[in-house]
């Protein structure tokens, strides 16, 4: 990866902000690179030379280290373990996941925590690659340590946390720190989707090596926003009322009486993840390049 610094920040800065101890072990994977685009992670690897990157766009993944490492420095009780990686072999792929911290009940069981710093936004709407993640970790203490995982925890740092807000409206966060309880998946369940992830990844594998196409990101991984449909004057941009659903936009529409100066107007959905390239490969993605077309 190219490192710039288009800011010109100071040397003991950028130094900071792009060292990076991160280490997946002897794994052919990772739990963070299972679940996510095998079209993102073939790219990457092909363009690892090529990619650029700004030493700004580091600084929200250090402060996140910088949380952890607190917590881990300050973590002293004998039934909690912090940050152990563990290692699992299936279909011939070793798979790994550092797991923030692990707390041992009574009966032996194990719950699984993890650190995220965030937005709001995304405890208010929830994520659904967190489930993905954590059950995978369960997964993962369930055939690595042959030991039952009884909950699963998000405990989440949230950066753009506002006090006013938190007293003002019901829905939003009342503490910068948010815990927050994920949904535990049946054994059958974590087994089945693991199963599905790497078969997936290594159907891209097989696509790489015969040089044929990748398969395609899916909306979840491309954060692709819904499509909306705003009714309006044709001649303005403003539009009168914006909708979820054509149904409910027409409904408006045929309820109001609007003549033929306004249309209902499609908003196609932004896929923030290929647009910000925050994927940091979508100049080499054909998918990217046919889509904005």
């Amino acid at each position: 990866m190219k490192i710039t610094n288009q800011f010109q920040l100071p040397k003991f800065v950028s130094d900071a902000l792009t060292k990076d101890t991160y280490s997946r072990g002897s794994s052919s994977y990772s739990i963070t690179q299972l679940i996510d685009s095998p079209r993102i992670r073939i790219l990457q690897q092909r363009h690892g030379d090529e990619i650029e990157q700004d030493v700004v766009d580091f600084l929200w993944s250090r402060f996140g280290t910088a949380v952890h490492n607190m917590f881990e420095d300050n973590v002293n009780a004998d039934n909690l373990i912090t940050e152990e990686r563990l290692f699992q072999e299936i279909e011939g792929w070793n798979i790994s996941g550092a797991i923030d911290l692990q707390e041992i009940n009574q009966d032996g069981s194990i719950g699984v925590k993890d650190y995220k710093v965030t937005s709001v936004w995304s405890v208010i709407f929830d994520k659904e690659e967190w489930h993905k993640q954590l059950n995978a970790y369960a997964w993962l203490v369930r055939h690595g340590k042959k030991t039952p995982v009884d909950s699963l925890q998000i405990i989440a740092i949230l950066r753009d946390w506002q006090r006013r807000k938190a007293q003002e409206d019901e829905g939003y966060p009342i503490s910068p720190i948010h815990i927050m309880d994920i949904p535990l998946w049946s054994d059958q369940e974590q087994d089945l989707y693991i199963e599905q992830r790497i078969n997936t990844h290594q159907k891209a594998e097989f696509a790489d090596l015969m040089d044929d196409d990748l398969p395609l990101c899916s909306d979840e991984e491309t954060w692709k926003k819904s499509d909306k449909f705003a009714v309006k004057k044709t001649a303005n941009k403003r539009a009168i009322r914006v909708f979820e659903s054509m149904d409910e936009a027409q409904s408006y529409f045929d309820n109001h009486d609007l003549d033929s100066k306004h249309s209902i107007e499609t908003r196609k959905g932004e896929a923030t993840r290929c647009v910000q390239n925050w994927c940091r490969v979508n100049e080499w993605c054909s998918q990217y390049q046919e889509e904005k077309l």
